[in-house]
């Protein structure tokens, strides 16, 4: 089982260099980065968690300038957004950046891509919070097109692209109807979800990893009745507090990698928790 990271990088945190080099010298697999462009004072929108809003979410780094420092120093560690608010994008400028960062580092960045959950945040963007599913569905077939090997254009309800000469094309080749770095959609489960995760993604980014022996079975079967191929799904549990009776649950459920939650910290803190889940290497 690969083991991957993440962490709310923000100017008061470890910084992004010093991570990468030091999560591939470890041996973990891959580094993921939220995303919040900005948190609105004046917010009525609840935590998913419960209490205070951590100060953490206000601060983020920007995740694709994060990421393309860690790929400058580090070879093999994986690269991945969780989640990346594609709502909140020019689908357009977005595909360049994510093609970008997937040619840059030799196909190694993992697009994980959701819906969000602060109405505030998303309104300032001019999101429609009831049609933000749709949309994002829509922006993302939109990238892909773009991504394509040849020119192709789209045609969607919220946007569209006449087929263009669009370069850097990202490094990973497509996979029958996607194109593009390996994409994941993070989400509570639900038929809608699943649906949309079979229709344009490689799989799933469950947040925390709770529920999945009766999760998967059903996203397997809507993902087999979609005509896709069942080796070709990727689940990846995300932001996940380790133990090892949790990590071999995974196992025997057959998932490959999984994400663990680091504290937001300074560099004592976090090298100390890497320290600590080295055993689960």
């Amino acid at each position: 089982m690969r083991i991957a990271v993440t962490i709310f990088l923000t100017d008061e945190t470890i910084a992004p260099v010093r991570l990468a080099r030091e999560l591939e010298q470890r041996g973990y697999a891959g580094l993921y980065l939220p995303e919040h462009t900005h948190i609105p004072v004046e917010r009525t929108t609840p935590y998913p968690a419960g209490g205070d809003l951590p100060r953490e979410y206000g601060r983020t780094l920007d995740p694709f300038v994060a990421l393309g420092q860690a790929a400058a120093v580090t070879e093999r560690l994986t690269l991945g957004t969780g989640i990346t608010l594609v709502a909140q994008h020019d689908p357009i400028a977005l595909a360049k950046q994510i093609a970008t960062l997937d040619h840059l580092s030799g196909g190694r960045l993992t697009l994980g891509l959701g819906y969000g959950w602060n109405v505030e945040e998303a309104a300032d963007h001019g999101v429609d919070w009831r049609a933000r599913r749709e949309l994002v569905r829509d922006r993302t077939r939109l990238m892909q097109a773009l991504w394509a090997e040849e020119p192709r254009s789209y045609e969607g309800e919220f946007g569209s692209v006449r087929a263009s000469h669009a370069h850097p094309k990202p490094a990973q080749k497509p996979r029958g109807r996607i194109t593009g770095p390996r994409t994941l959609v993070g989400g509570a489960a639900g038929p809608k979800l699943f649906a949309h995760i079979a229709e344009y993604t490689d799989g799933w980014l469950p947040i925390g990893g709770r529920g999945l022996t009766e999760s998967l079975p059903v996203l397997r079967s809507v993902w087999a009745d979609a005509g896709r191929d069942p080796a070709a799904l990727h689940i990846v549990p995300y932001a996940v507090l380790p133990a090892p009776g949790k990590l071999a649950h995974y196992a025997e459920l057959g998932i490959e990698e999984v994400v663990l939650q680091l504290p937001s910290a300074g560099e004592a803190e976090v090298l100390r928790v890497l320290d600590d889940y080295a055993s689960f290497l």
